[in-house]
């Protein structure tokens, strides 16, 4: 009882601190008004035969799409595309700095060319939210999904997705400046959690059916089992860190003598929190959205069934994608080089380590082998759980794949569960929810709030801040 009581007094805190109180109904209110848009339909759709279609595969690609849209997928309301245009832009623009020298010069150039490369980003959308909405529209009508098919509906769908994703784009850049935590992960966030019920429903009503035979409340446990024991491995990644020694030498300042300190540089092991595999799921997803509308040509609809969720191919292309964007995002948010020289001009080093450019590289050593450790614990949250719901197309490899057919079908199909009990949907829910509440704790100790964490560390944190 008194641990409740400590928790809802920890709460209370929020809303004693003027500006954090604004910043968390802000972003609450801007979350309702994204909730409020997923039940405005896209005119002309018939939305019970496109529900329908999401139900039969649920545990297929579908589900995932539906899962990020925060359900607004299988109903095609104004915000079905999501904030994937949003995140496939960012993606774009920040390879094109990597390989483009003017567009590298304007991100260097501060905050001006932060809000430039913000501008295009935000055009790059609106262009990708067309393309993306005219497929889809082309798609719908050749699947027999429109009630009155035509130049009309096509255009109607267009100018609705579009401004649908111009829209949730702007919740999230609001959210970010005005609110608490990062827009666009917390929009991905709020879809998976309104979907939770639903998911459970779906567990409910194959336990009463006995969808998976006499094994089905055995399976149930085991799911269950699975998803706390993910839970709990990904709160203890997401907290760890590898803490380099650092040693600051001893300096004389008229009568004073600074530094002489010992203190640590933290390196996080999974510093791109969920970015990663946000990242590489958008980006995979792409092509089979835009190409859906075209799945039955020769060309197209091979290689489309190859990048559906569970085949070999997809399954690699993810991984990779995944160990790609975790050194790109570490890339982009941390040099090495620049922590060495801020370290040596404040006559700090690393015990053993030449100060400059040595002290760069073995910087960048570490990060390099703790960012593979990283994108190899996303991979195997993403897939085992996924793995376990919609199955491994084992025997669809080349070649081999005959030897993999006497395999049992929950291996090769899955158990048919909702993308809301996966992998990624547990690491989004959790990495986002901490990222928050770090943020929240954050304010709460600047205005000398204790926050989340146990009161004994608070106590040590504000003893060194006073000294």
């Amino acid at each position: 009882m008194a641990a409740v009581t400590n928790l809802f007094d920890k709460l209370a805190n929020i809303f004693r601190v003027p500006d954090l109180r604004k910043r968390v109904l802000f972003t609450l209110g801007l979350l309702a008004v994204y909730r409020l848009g997923s039940h405005v339909p896209t005119p002309g759709i018939n939305a019970d035969k496109l529900a329908q279609l999401f139900e039969r595969n649920s545990g297929s690609f579908l589900g995932f799409i539906d899962m990020f849209s925060g359900g607004n997928a299988r109903k095609l309301t104004v915000f079905a595309l999501g904030i994937m245009p949003y995140i496939t832009s960012s993606i774009i623009l920040q390879l094109l700095t990597v390989v483009y020298e003017p567009l590298a010069k304007l991100q260097k150039e501060g905050e001006l060319g932060r809000r430039k490369i913000t501008q295009w980003t935000r055009y790059l959308t609106v262009i990708l939210g067309c393309v993306q909405s005219l497929f889809i529209a082309i798609g719908l009508q050749n699947q027999d999904f429109v009630i009155n098919p035509g130049k009309g509906f096509i255009i109607m769908t267009v100018l609705t997705l579009t401004t649908g994703t111009a829209f949730i784009m702007w919740l999230g850049e609001q959210i970010t400046e005005r609110g608490i935590g990062n827009g666009m992960s917390l929009l991905i966030f709020s879809g998976i959690v309104v979907g939770l019920p639903r998911g459970m429903r779906e567990l409910y009503q194959k336990v009463e059916t006995g969808a998976w035979g006499a094994g089905t409340p055995l399976w149930i446990a085991i799911l269950v089992a699975v998803m706390v024991a993910i839970v709990g491995f990904i709160v203890y990644v997401e907290r760890s860190e590898r803490r380099i020694p650092v040693q600051y030498a001893k300096r004389i300042v008229g009568r004073r003598v600074m530094g002489g300190q010992s203190t640590h540089l933290p390196l996080k092991v999974n510093a791109g929190g969920v970015m990663p595999v946000i990242f590489a799921s958008s980006i995979i997803t792409l092509p089979q959205m835009v190409f859906a509308a075209f799945k039955d040509n020769r060309f197209v609809g091979p290689v489309l069934e190859w990048l559906k969720f569970g085949e070999p191919l997809y399954t690699l292309l993810y991984a990779l994608g995944i160990i790609f964007f975790a050194y790109f995002y570490i890339s982009i948010v941390f040099n090495p080089n620049d922590v060495a020289d801020n370290m040596r001009k404040h006559g700090g080093f690393i015990p053993g380590i030449r100060p400059g450019k040595r002290t760069g590289d073995f910087i960048n050593a570490v990060l390099t082998r703790l960012t593979l450790v990283g994108a190899l614990y996303l991979i195997i949250i993403s897939f085992i759980p996924e793995w376990m719901l919609a199955g491994i197309r084992l025997n669809h490899l080349l070649l081999i794949g005959h030897w993999f057919e006497r395999l049992p079908s929950w291996i090769t199909n899955g158990l048919g569960v909702n993308f809301y009990f996966g992998g990624t949907s547990l690491l989004i829910v959790v990495g986002v929810a901490m990222d928050t509440v770090q943020q929240i704790e954050a304010q709460l100790i600047m205005r000398h709030y204790d926050g989340f964490t146990p009161r004994s560390g608070r106590i040590r944190g504000r003893q060194s801040w006073q000294r």
